[in-house]
């Protein structure tokens, strides 16, 4: 595969590469105009939005060992139970709220964010929350009032659904709990992530630079190999824990792309010059949907229950006055508008790495006391206070004539205060005192190195 990057490839938090095609590597609101239901449960919430600089949304990839032509899924294989339609919203407007806040820290840079894979790491550590701390975090993953218990069956719901969906796609979801050895995680939160996200839970010695390595040996396998590592060491001693979710998807177009029709075109990001990129191109008919601020298609990935869908702003518009007018309402009207029509497609080709720290678009999304030493975690671990340090996104896709693949790894990172530390290697005073009265019998400075 010969790669040609584009305009500014160095920028913070992503690269981006157009690829020669060379074959794959691997197996509302403001004009917007509810969605069948797999289109709006599967495509819209629960994998990834990537938003490129030019205006173009995509998401998801192929799998190896198709099975071959079977009949479009039309219908899910079992109803939804009430707690899950709303935690599918939830996870919708959480998600349309975590790429307005990422996106507009650094606006000129694509971005590829997998919202359900930090609903569900925060949602595992939620289940250690309790009082003010549980309050924010549910709000903040817009969870309503919907108790506890329904969230985790939601969850686990969801997980076993779409796992079971399309067998001729490649899906993964992996939660894993990390903790330092000498904590001890409370009983009743271990069987609650265990029975929720079918989580691993396991005690590492966090001081063993091999640790780390066992860590990221899991972040591997999790995602096929596409993110390879989440923690470095040597680990800080104030680290207790890290609770991470993997996503993994991979998938076929139902009807790939011509490869012969691929052609070299101009991409115009927001800032700086246009770049030379491979477009796969399509005259067919497609799903498609229009407004006076856009023009979107639904492009679906073998049995049709997956999909993704591109919305391309029109002139005087931009990606980011789309994004800024995001919301589950606005999002169920123009997937629920899609109709068949001829549509010539022109969509690049590309990869895209994106790595960022969410801990200040959560924060202003409401949850920042979880961040905070006051945080109150109480429900996770016995006889230490411990908050949140850091929640770390990364992410993979590829999109090429075939189909899509991506991966994404969710991190966060619980710490807790350290006992102070003294630590006499350099020159120090001491004296001999007898408390009781005051009175010092010697001082002394040691400037020079000891001997004895």
């Amino acid at each position: 595969m010969h790669c040609t990057h584009p305009h500014r490839p160095e920028l913070r938090g992503r690269q981006v590469t157009f690829c020669e095609r060379h074959g794959r590597s691997r197996p509302g609101r403001a004009g917007f105009r509810a969605a069948p239901f797999p289109s709006a449960l599967v495509a819209s919430v629960l994998v990834a939005v990537v938003l490129l600089t030019g205006g173009c949304e995509w998401i998801t990839g192929p799998s190896d060992g198709d099975p071959g032509p079977a009949p479009a899924i039309t219908e899910l294989p079992r109803a939804l139970t009430g707690a899950e339609v709303e935690a599918i919203r939830a996870s919708n407007a959480f998600g349309f709220n975590l790429l307005r806040e990422v996106s507009g820290e650094t606006p000129d840079e694509s971005v590829f964010l997998s919202p359900f894979s930090a609903s569900m790491a925060l949602g595992m550590t939620m289940n250690g929350a309790d009082g003010a701390t549980f309050d924010a975090m549910r709000s903040t993953l817009r969870f309503g009032e919907l108790s506890e218990e329904e969230i985790n069956q939601s969850y686990r719901g969801l997980m076993d659904l779409l796992g079971e969906l399309d067998p001729r796609v490649e899906l993964r979801i992996g939660n894993a709990i990390w903790h330092r050895d000498q904590v001890t995680v409370r009983s009743e939160f271990r069987e609650r992530v265990e029975a929720a996200f079918d989580a691993r839970v396991q005690g590492l010695d966090f001081s063993d630079p091999g640790a780390a390595d066992v860590i990221n040996a899991w972040v591997r396998d999790a995602t096929n190999d596409r993110i390879d590592e989440m923690v470095q060491p040597p680990i800080p001693a104030q680290v207790v824990a890290y609770l991470m979710n993997a996503v993994y998807f991979n998938a076929g177009w139902t009807e790939p792309f011509d490869p012969d029709l691929t052609r070299t075109g101009r991409f115009e990001p927001l800032a700086g010059a246009p770049a030379e990129v491979e477009f796969m191109v399509r005259d067919d008919t497609l799903r498609y949907n229009e407004s006076e601020r856009w023009r979107a298609v639904d492009l679906p990935y073998a049995g049709q229950a997956w999909a993704m869908t591109v919305v391309v702003p029109r002139d005087g518009t931009t990606v980011h006055d789309l994004i800024d007018e995001l919301d589950p309402e606005g999002w169920d009207a123009l997937t629920a508008g899609f109709q068949t029509a001829r549509t010539m497609l022109s969509l690049p080709r590309f990869e895209l790495e994106w790595e960022g720290v969410l801990n200040d678009a959560l924060k202003r999304m409401g949850m920042e006391v979880a961040f905070d030493g006051g945080a109150d975690f109480s429900r996770m671990f016995e006889g230490t206070g411990a908050w949140i340090d850091e929640v770390k996104q990364k992410s993979f896709v590829r999109v090429d004539e075939e189909g899509t693949e991506a991966a994404a790894v969710t991190s966060v990172t619980m710490v807790t205060s350290m006992p102070p530390e003294v630590r006499a290697d350099r020159p120090f005073l001491f004296a001999v005192r007898e408390r009781l009265s005051g009175t010092i019998l010697f001082m002394g400075a040691i400037v020079e190195p000891p001997t004895m």
